[in-house]
């Protein structure tokens, strides 16, 4: 981010009615217009954590964040560029039920609508690219999709200051505050299974999400640095049962096994590899990569990847 842009995020959010994809569609009030549901990043939040908000206080609808569909960039009434990143966001049912949307000075009406009518409603072009990346997705079989998020721990002690064996390493304090930090932003993804490896500092980075999701975490030797040092990781296992379960997960590990993570998922989904692979593996303490397949055919390639850093 730069200090003379403003930065935004939203959400082309979808929902399948009767065999039908219909998207979500938002009438502001002040403005008198139609556009995607998206708004402003608050101070100390991620872009991610910016569209699930957003897109929850337009519409009252929570969602989990899917592949990433484009960054529109214009200029404002006074010079300033304003810069928006858009995920795509399925409602499910029962976040549609559970919304209390009701007009407000801000947004007089919310509508599901085709895609085609969409791009005719939509009242700012860059909006419409927006739709129409969505839509070639849609156009090459792809809608739902699932998140792997690989992630690097926290920063932890460093060896040289440690006289215990290495797995037993902690956090130190800034590492404590990354691990806090990383909740908002992972949940945005709708994460709901933890794996992590056996490492003190894996374990510790993830206890706040697990706390935060009520979910247990899954700690393993075989996704841990001692075993992928001594030759004893098995990250191929690990991976396997990741991508057949299609649900979405976080995977928490070490810098050095990293790339066979990513390599790993690559050869599980039949996805040519690339240096694509080596930059979404080389974290910075407390980053991830956010892995996206496809729900209905994870064999048919990675779909995208993107990566966030920690703001602590």
């Amino acid at each position: 981010m730069t200090d003379t842009a403003v930065y935004a995020a939203g959400g082309v959010v979808w929902r399948v009615v009767e065999g039908k994809l219909r998207v979500l569609v938002i009438h502001r009030t002040a403005y008198a217009d139609v556009t995607l549901p998206k708004g402003k990043v608050d101070p100390g939040e991620t872009l991610a954590e910016t569209a699930v908000r957003e897109i929850f206080e337009e519409t009252g609808i929570r969602v989990a964040l899917g592949i990433p569909v484009g960054v529109s960039r214009y200029r404002m009434p006074r010079g300033r560029q304003k810069v928006v990143h858009y995920w795509a966001a399925e409602a499910t049912e029962k976040a549609i039920r559970a919304s209390a949307f009701v007009p407000n000075k801000e947004i007089a009406a919310i509508e599901w609508v085709t895609p085609r009518k969409a791009l005719g409603y939509l009242s700012y072009p860059v909006d419409v690219e927006i739709l129409e990346e969505f839509l070639r997705f849609v156009d090459d079989g792809i809608l739902s999709t699932f998140p792997i998020v690989v992630l690097r721990h926290a920063k932890a002690t460093p060896r040289e200051e440690w006289k215990g064996a290495d797995a037993a390493r902690p956090l130190t304090s800034r590492g404590t505050r990354q691990a806090k930090a990383l909740v908002g932003p992972v949940r945005a993804f709708g994460v709901r299974r933890i794996v992590s490896s056996d490492a003190v500092r894996c374990l510790n980075t993830v206890v706040p999400l697990a706390a935060a999701l009520g979910r247990p975490i899954a700690q393993t030797p075989l996704i841990g640095q001692d075993a992928w040092e001594d030759g004893t990781s098995d990250i191929r296992r690990v991976i396997g049962k990741r991508v057949r379960s299609r649900k979405p997960a976080v995977l928490c590990s070490h810098g050095p096994v990293l790339p066979g993570i990513l390599t790993e998922l690559a050869l599980a989904t039949g996805t040519l590899r690339g240096s694509y692979l080596g930059s979404a593996s080389a974290l910075e303490p407390a980053s991830f990569s956010v892995v996206h397949l496809s729900r209905e055919h994870p064999g048919s390639g990675i779909v995208s990847i993107e990566t966030h850093e920690t703001k602590e």
